[in-house]
C-alpha cells in the first residue's frame, strides 16, 4: 500500500525545489534577527581587518625608518652589516635598547616581550580590553628593537597592535564582553595575516592557539578580518611571498626516515629554546641593574655576537632564504642554531620588544639545513638537497614552540608558495609538537609565560578560574523531560515546536535513561513506515554526558567542547540517573566573566590609604 500524498513529504508544496529566490526569501532574510546580528559582526570584523592592514603597513614602514636612521640602509640587515663600520654593528642594538628601556618602563609595561601572551591575557582576564597607550608603545618599542638589530620578529607585536585596534573599535561601539574578545581576536588575526601575507594561517593561529574555538560564530568574522587585512597590505605593499624558495620534492620513499629524525630534533630544540628563553629572562631579572638599562645591555651582547655572526641581527628572512637555497655552509648553519636561540633569548629576556615567530622560522631553517647536509653526506642519492630540510624545519620548529601544528603547516605553505613537500611537513610538525607537548607539560612558549604569572589557559579561558567555580553555583534547578514511551509523532511535534532541541528521556519513575535531539529523529523521517512503531526510548542516545553539582566549570566546558551541545543535564552525585537540573553553556561563560571582573577589582589593601577609611 502506497503512502498518501497528504503524508508524503515529497508532495508537500513548500518542499518543491525552486531555482529562483522569491520575495518571501528576501523578506525572511531581511527580518531575521540572526542575519542582522551576523551582518553587524561581519561588517565590524571587516572594518577591523582593514584598520589592522593599515596598522601593519605603518608598522613595517616604522621598522624600515628606524633601520635607515641607524644604519643608512633599508634592505636586509645582513647586507647592511657588510657596508657599515664594526662599531655600528655593536652599538646599534645597544642604542635601540637604551631607548626601549625607558619607553616601556614609563609608557606601558605590557609592551615588553613577544606580544602573544599579552594578547591571550587581555582576552582571558580583561575581556578583550587593551589600553590604547599599550598599542602605541608596543609599535614604537618593537620597531626600535627590530630596526636596531635586535634578534626578534614582527609577528608578535603586530598581533598585539592589531588586537589593540580591534579592542578600540569594540570599546567605541560599546559591545558586550564576549564580542569585545572577538573583535580583539579579529584584529590580532588581521595583523598576523597581513605581516606574513598569509590570511589562512593568520586566522588559524588565533583560532588554534589564542581562542581554542573553531565555532562558526568565531571562525567567520576572524576569517573576514584576516582576508581584508591581507588584501589591504597587498594593495599597499604588493602581493609577494615573504620567503622565496626553489622547487623541492621527495627523492625517494626512504626520505621519510630523515624527515622523521628532523621532526624529533626540532621537538627537542623547541623545548630547549623555550627553557633557555625564560632562563635568560630570569637571569636578567636577577641582575642588580636599573630596569631601563637592561635592554641596552641585551642589545650590546647581541651586537658583540653579530660581529662574528651578523646573521643574528633582525628577523633574519634573508638568512632563511640562504639556508633554503643551500648557499650557507654546514658549519655556519650549525653555529646559528644555538647562537640564534641565545640572541633571541637575550633580546627578549633583557626587556626588549618583539616576536619569536620569525626567529623560530630562522632556527628551524638552520637546524633543517644542518641536518640536511648530514643526510646528504650519508645517503646523497636517497635524500633531497639540504634546502628542502631547511624549509621543512621551519614548520617543525614553529610547531614545537607554539604547539600549533595546523598553523605551522599552513603558514609554511603560504610563506613559501610551495605545496610539493606537504607530507614531510605534516610528519615533522606533528612529531615535533608531540615531543614538545610531552616535555613541557602541554605548555607552549606562550602558555608557559602565562603559567609563570599564575594563569593557566585552556580553550581561551583561565583554567584556574574555571576550576574554582562549581556547577551548583550556575545550574538551573528543574529540567523539561520526555517520557521514554512517547510515540514518535508526538515526539516530533514537541521537538519542532518546543524551545529546545535537546530533551532528557525518563522512565516511569522519573529516572533519566537517555537524551534525545533532532539529530536522532532524522533517520526515522526517511522511513515513514516506522513512524507509528517507534517510541522515544528506541531512538534516544543512551550514553549521556552529564555533570554533577560538585563538578568544576572547567570539567563542564570540556564536555561542552567535546559534544558541541548547548546544555548538559545535572544529575545527583550518588545517583547518576536522578535529574537535578540543567547547565547552559552561556551561563558558564557569564559566570566566568563575572569571576574575572571580581578578581580584577581592587581589595581594601590595594586601595589608597584614604579610600579604605572612607575619605574623599
Amino acid at each position: 500500500m502506497s503512502d498518501s500524498p497528504r503524508t508524503t513529504p515529497a508532495h508537500d508544496p513548500s518542499l518543491k525545489p525552486r531555482l529562483w529566490f522569491s520575495r518571501e526569501d528576501f523578506r525572511r532574510f531581511a527580518t531575521s534577527q540572526l542575519s542582522a546580528e551576523s551582518t553587524y559582526v561581519m561588517v565590524a570584523a571587516g572594518i577591523i581587518g582593514v584598520l589592522a592592514g593599515f596598522g601593519t603597513v605603518g608598522f613595517i614602514k616604522l621598522i624600515e625608518l628606524v633601520q635607515w636612521l641607524l644604519f643608512k640602509h633599508g634592505g636586509a640587515l645582513l647586507v647592511a652589516v657588510a657596508q657599515i663600520p664594526w662599531y655600528y654593528v655593536v652599538l646599534g642594538p645597544a642604542l635601540g635598547g637604551l631607548v626601549v628601556g625607558p619607553l616601556i618602563r614609563y609608557g606601558a609595561a605590557e609592551a615588553k616581550g613577544h606580544g602573544v601572551p599579552e594578547v591571550i591575557e587581555a582576552l582571558v582576564l580583561r575581556g578583550g580590553i587593551i589600553r590604547r597607550r599599550a598599542t602605541v608603545v608596543k609599535a614604537l618599542a618593537s620597531s626600535i628593537t627590530i630596526g636596531s638589530g635586535g634578534s626578534t620578529g614582527p609577528e608578535g607585536p603586530i598581533m598585539q597592535i592589531g588586537a589593540g585596534i580591534g579592542s578600540a573599535v569594540g570599546q567605541l561601539l560599546k559591545v558586550s564582553t564576549e564580542r569585545l574578545r572577538l573583535f580583539a581576536a579579529c584584529g590580532a588575526a588581521g595583523g598576523l595575516a597581513a605581516i606574513f601575507n598569509a590570511p589562512i594561517a593568520g586566522a588559524l593561529f588565533i583560532l588554534e592557539t589564542v581562542l581554542g574555538d573553531f565555532g562558526y560564530e568565531t571562525f567567520s568574522p576572524i576569517v573576514v578580518a584576516a582576508v581584508l587585512a591581507t588584501a589591504m597590505s597587498r594593495f599597499v605593499l604588493g602581493d609577494f611571498s615573504v620567503i622565496t624558495v626553489p622547487a623541492y620534492a621527495l627523492v625517494s620513499h626512504w626520505e621519510f626516515i630523515p624527515y622523521l629524525i628532523l621532526g624529533i630534533a626540532a621537538g627537542f630544540a623547541a623545548v630547549f629554546f623555550i627553557r633557555l628563553l625564560y632562563y635568560v629572562e630570569d637571569s636578567f631579572n636577577g641582575l642588580r641593574l636599573p630596569e631601563i638599562l637592561k635592554p641596552a645591555l641585551g642589545g650590546l651582547l647581541v651586537g658583540l655576537a653579530a660581529l662574528a655572526l651578523p646573521h643574528l641581527m633582525g628577523e633574519g628572512y634573508f638568512t632563511i632564504e640562504q639556508a633554503i637555497s643551500g648557499t650557507l655552509s654546514w658549519q655556519i648553519l650549525a653555529a646559528l642554531v644555538l647562537t640564534k636561540m641565545l640572541a633571541t633569548s637575550v633580546s627578549l629576556g633583557s626587556g626588549g620588544s618583539g616576536g619569536i615567530f620569525a626567529p623560530c622560522l630562522f632556527m628551524g631553517a638552520v637546524l633543517g639545513g644542518a641536518l640536511g647536509n648530514l643526510f646528504q653526506a650519508v645517503a646523497p642519492s636517497l635524500v633531497a638537497d639540504s634546502g628542502a630540510y631547511a624549509m621543512v624545519g621551519m614548520g617543525a620548529m614553529v610547531a614545537g614552540t607554539t604547539h600549533a601544528p595546523l598553523t605551522a603547516i599552513v603558514i609554511l605553505f603560504e610563506l613559501t608558495g610551495d605545496y610539493t613537500t606537504i607530507l614531510p611537513v605534516m610528519i615533522t610538525c606533528t612529531v615535533s609538537t608531540l615531543i614538545s607537548s610531552v616535555l613541557t607539560n602541554r605548555e607552549s612558549v606562550y602558555g608557559l609565560k602565562l603559567r609563570r604569572k599564575g594563569i593557566l589557559v585552556r580553550r581561551g579561558r583561565d583554567h584556574r578560574v574555571m576550576e574554582r567555580l562549581r556547577v551548583a553555583d550556575v545550574m538551573h534547578p528543574g529540567i523539561e523531560t520526555l517520557p521514554e514511551e512517547m510515540p514518535f509523532r508526538q515526539l516530533l511535534e514537541r521537538l519542532t515546536q518546543g524551545v529546545s532541541t535537546y530533551y532528557p528521556i525518563v522512565d516511569a519513575q522519573g529516572r533519566m535513561t537517555g537524551i534525545l535531539s533532532l539529530k536522532d529523529v532524522r533517520p526515522i523521517l526517511l522511513e515513514q513506515s516506522l513512524a507509528d512503531l517507534v517510541v522515544a526510548k528506541d531512538i534516544a542516545t543512551h550514553k549521556v554526558i552529564s555533570v554533577r553539582p560538585s563538578d568544576s566549570l572547567a570539567e563542564a566546558m570540556e564536555k561542552f567542547a567535546r559534544k558541541g551541545i548547548p546544555f548538559l543535564p545535572v544529575v545527583a552525585a550518588d545517583e547518576p540517573r536522578r535529574l537535578l537540573g540543567r547547565l547552559h553553556r552561556r551561563d558558564v561563560l557569564a559566570a566566568y566573566n563575572q569571576a574575572i571582573i571580581r578578581s580584577r577589582q581592587p581589595t581594601p589593601t590595594q586601595e589608597e590609604p584614604g579610600a579604605a577609611a572612607g575619605e574623599t
